[in-house]
């Protein structure tokens, strides 16, 4: 299966593993960066975009999808550890144009979407620093980095990741069916539609990079009067999208 994210003229010549590590960290920079930074905008009292809302939010993490998935388009853009192993329960032999399915390429796309995510994190917060040191609500400087559940139930915050990614993941895998060029468009689109339509319960991660990484860089970074990093609840995000992912991959054998 071809990379379902962009349509562009590709060398078949091998993408050496750098490359791809390369590709993924900035592109999933750019999405944490754009994404979490629309939720700083929102969420911070002292920010210009104070009370946004959620449509704002949503559209915001829409087009950082869309400017990743530009970035990141040598190694087919992925920007996410769910995609990158629905893909692998496809059986496909390429993640992108050029990079073959192997142990370290996985795991190549794995470390560097985690450390893209860490990277977004650490940049939204230089570009909201002094707005990050006024008082603000615990919650809401975490709010910025990472989801969390608007009525805790683990079982349930996980259904609700489980299908917010499936939905992800598998309408991505559709797109390698269908000879359009609208590939980011698509994907920016269809983040902004989960977001709106499924992400009221747990915030939609549906990504466990984009979840993970910049809630590391809350935990490490010296932001005044942040609390914890409610690493009680970090698991869901994680695992949830994964399975989401690989049921994903499975079903779209079947079509």
């Amino acid at each position: 299966m071809p990379s379902p994210l962009l349509t562009v003229a590709a060398t078949a010549a091998p993408v050496p593993l750098g490359q791809v590590f390369a590709s993924e960290l900035f592109g999933t920079a750019i999405l944490c960066l754009l994404g979490c930074g629309v939720v700083a905008n929102a969420l911070l009292p002292a920010a210009k975009g104070a009370g946004g809302g959620p449509v704002m939010i949503h559209w915001g993490w829409g087009i950082g999808v869309f400017a990743g998935v530009f970035v990141a388009f040598r190694s087919g853009a992925h920007l996410n550890p769910a995609v990158t192993l629905g893909l692998l329960a496809t059986g496909a032999t390429e993640y992108a144009p050029g990079v073959a399915v192997t142990a370290a390429s996985t795991l190549t796309y794995l470390v560097a979407d985690l450390a893209g995510g860490l990277l977004g994190g650490i940049l939204v917060w230089l570009a909201y620093k002094k707005q990050f040191d006024a008082d603000a609500d615990p919650a809401l400087k975490l709010g910025v980095f990472s989801t969390g559940p608007e009525v805790r139930s683990p079982f349930w915050n996980v259904v609700t990741e489980v299908i917010g990614t499936f939905v992800l993941v598998f309408v991505i895998l559709q797109f390698a069916n269908t000879p359009s060029g609208l590939g980011p468009l698509s994907v920016a689109l269809l983040v902004v539609g989960i977001g709106a339509g499924l992400g009221g319960p747990t915030g939609y991660a549906i990504n466990p990079a984009r979840d993970l990484g910049p809630r590391i860089a809350h935990a490490i970074l010296p932001i005044p009067g942040k609390g914890g990093s409610d690493w009680g609840y970090s698991w869901v995000p994680v695992v949830a999208p994964i399975i989401g992912g690989v049921l994903a991959g499975v079903l779209a054998q079947i079509f």
